[in-house]
């Protein structure tokens, strides 16, 4: 789920033959995530993602994760280790790509345009901060508005962006052009990209420049202005099973004299390596389309934990305590569809879900809302449920908060940090049919149990999730039924 690109693409198009069998939810998983991984690197450095929304078909899912080793263009920064969590998700209408968001206003073969909303991954190191950015005001990760057309052809895909930061961090713009070309064989998939970057002058003085006031000896006052960033890459995927995909690539980006030249720099050319996986929740059949496949419909409560009563300690029972002091509580709704049930004959299904949640901070800060969207894989083949059916679930996802939960921002505080509304989220559930704990066989879809509302970085080393090591803990009870 959860950058994006092409649509509605056959699995060899036109003018394309394919030298092996290629399973079309694999390529389809296999390239979304690709795009995300490739817009991920580009991202960094403001260029267009080589791919752009790739599953074709509605409602394919996936959930993956990339390592982006790169090059810092800040002097004395060294190198960048980023962990890229891959959010992928692809509706007739409507997309999620980690990073990007957003909604499909043409939506053909060849041509495709998009209304979208990004978070830029750009900005100052968020640990080790060198000595020639000392003392200056941090640069963070800026939210771009943009649209976006792609025309594809069997000579390949260009395809332009034009975004505008509209989060109050540079007030900057920028202009992207890019040309990829697909090279399939077998389990395999390169792609290699071209794109240049056409950046506004005050998107790169909010990143590379000097003001006044942060002027000092060695480090004069300085405005790089607009320029282009160049950047060649190429990206590559290997089919290991049905639904899990490697993925690998390098990029170079080449700076603009301007921007190489401020005293805050100190590479002009730029590489990147990225390795990672990703798991394709998709399939020939696209089960949560079906008619017969049931909905869930899960009603919510819930109150935080102190910062010691962590998730580990939450699921092996260590800690089942609420906090006493400064408390506050969820309340929501999610609503499930099954993208896969039981796999591979087990008692296992995939359900994807959209969680909409209110919380309640008591007059410690203003209230605000939550939306999470998530996989959970729910197992119910334990020796008792065929008398009383229970589940054993766990989500995997993203959540988006209005305002950073009170309790996330406090503790964010105490290390000197600021908290993220954008996080990584884990949904562990425990359940039983309350259907058969009463014996009233109407009920048998509708279960009691209780879970945990947990959200967090990952290890502090995600730009996508604001660097953020800590995050929140609400334990929950619930009810859920299938229609």
């Amino acid at each position: 789920m959860p950058p994006s690109a092409s649509s509605n693409i056959p699995v060899a198009a036109p003018g394309f033959r394919n030298s092996g069998p290629v399973r079309p939810a694999t390529w389809r998983a296999v390239v979304a995530a690709l795009g995300l991984l490739a817009g991920a690197g580009a991202q960094a450095a403001g260029n267009t993602e080589p791919l752009t929304d790739i599953l074709s078909t509605p409602g394919s899912a996936g959930l993956g994760l990339v390592t982006r080793i790169e090059a810092s263009p800040y002097r004395d920064a060294g190198t960048r280790y980023d962990l890229l969590p891959l959010y992928l998700y692809e509706g007739e209408r409507l997309f999620l790509h980690a990073n990007r968001g957003g909604v499909k206003l043409l939506n053909g073969n060849e041509n495709r345009f998009d209304l979208f909303i990004e978070q830029r991954l750009e900005g100052y190191p968020a640990d080790r901060l060198p000595a020639s950015l000392s003392g200056m005001a941090q640069r963070d990760s800026g939210i771009d508005l943009g649209v976006a057309y792609r025309y594809r052809q069997p000579w390949g895909t260009v395809q332009a962006e034009l975004v505008q930061d509209v989060g109050g961090a540079s007030k900057g713009s920028e202009f992207r052009l890019g040309y990829t070309y697909d090279w399939r064989s077998g389990p395999w998939l390169l792609r290699p990209s071209i794109t240049l970057g056409m950046r506004s002058a005050q998107l790169n003085n909010y990143y590379y420049g000097v003001s006044a006031g942060e002027a000092r000896a060695g480090r004069p006052a300085y405005s790089p202005g607009s320029g282009i960033n160049t950047s060649v890459g190429l990206y590559g995927s290997y089919d290991l099973t049905e639904r899990w995909r490697l993925l690998g690539g390098v990029s170079v980006t080449m700076l603009p004299k301007s921007v190489a030249d401020s005293p805050i720099v100190g590479k002009r050319v730029l590489p990147a390596v990225y390795v990672g996986a990703a798991y394709d929740f998709g399939g020939h059949k696209r089960e949560w389309a079906e008619n017969d496949t049931p909905t869930y419909f899960k009603l919510m409560y819930g109150k935080s934990t102190d910062d010691g009563c962590h998730l580990l300690k939450i699921v092996t029972a260590q800690c089942l305590s609420t906090a006493k002091v400064n408390g506050t509580s969820i309340a929501g709704v999610q609503i499930g569809k099954p993208f896969l049930q039981n796999v591979n004959g087990w008692p296992l299904d995939f359900i994807g879900y959209v969680g909409l949640l209110h919380h309640n901070e008591r007059g410690l800060q203003r209230n605000g809302a939550q939306l999470d969207l998530f996989m959970k894989a729910v197992y119910s083949g334990f020796p008792w449920s065929h008398r009383v059916k229970t589940r054993l679930g766990l989500g995997v996802g993203v959540s988006m908060a209005q305002r950073v939960p009170y309790i996330e921002a406090t503790s964010a505080a105490a290390s000197g940090k600021t908290g993220s509304k954008v996080l990584n989220y884990l949904d562990p559930t425990l359940d039983v049919s309350l259907g058969d704990l009463i014996g009233y066989r109407p009920l048998k879809d509708t279960y009691i149990g209780f879970g945990v509302s947990h959200r967090s970085g990952i290890f502090g080393a995600s730009r996508v999730l604001g660097n953020v090591n800590g995050g929140s803990n609400y334990i929950y009870t619930y009810i859920e039924s299938a229609l």
